[in-house]
């Protein structure tokens, strides 16, 4: 590691391009740039890993013990974990979830009318038109 600089959140944000880009991994910040054309499984796997905490994203992956060992070539830093902002929650309020089902409620009645009503139709259609044609052919 590079003289154990510690960088912002939002400093390392600003490195998002395939021509600088840093990644965050288990609270250390490394700059990829230069093996960004050698990554196996693309440049566009790194990029979309910019901007984030990719530590999950690289666990996940199961890397080898050698792609692990080119790290610290990598590591310029750490991020200061106080300015990364926490992960964002979706709260659902009573009214809003009722809203929700009434909406889907009211989509889902018009969506099965349909299906019932189109095939009907056509038949009928298709009786009226044979209907018309035997009596027009006597």
């Amino acid at each position: 590691m590079a003289g154990g600089k510690v960088y912002s959140f939002e400093e390392v944000r600003k490195h998002s391009d395939r021509k600088d880009c840093w990644l965050i991994i288990a609270g250390k910040v490394y700059d990829v740039t230069p093996f960004m054309e050698e990554h196996p499984g693309g440049d566009e796997v790194l990029l979309a890993c910019v901007g984030k905490d990719a530590t999950a994203d690289f666990e996940d992956i199961g890397h080898t013990d050698s792609a692990k060992e080119l790290m610290p070539k990598y590591c310029i830093g750490e991020v200061d974990a106080a300015t990364i902002p926490a992960k964002l929650t979706h709260v659902v309020t009573k009214d809003a979830s009722r809203s929700e089902k009434a909406t889907t409620s009211a989509a889902g009645a018009w969506a099965t009318l349909l299906q019932l009503a189109v095939p009907v139709l056509l038949l009928a259609l298709a009786f009226a038109l044979q209907n018309y044609t035997k009596a027009k052919a006597e």
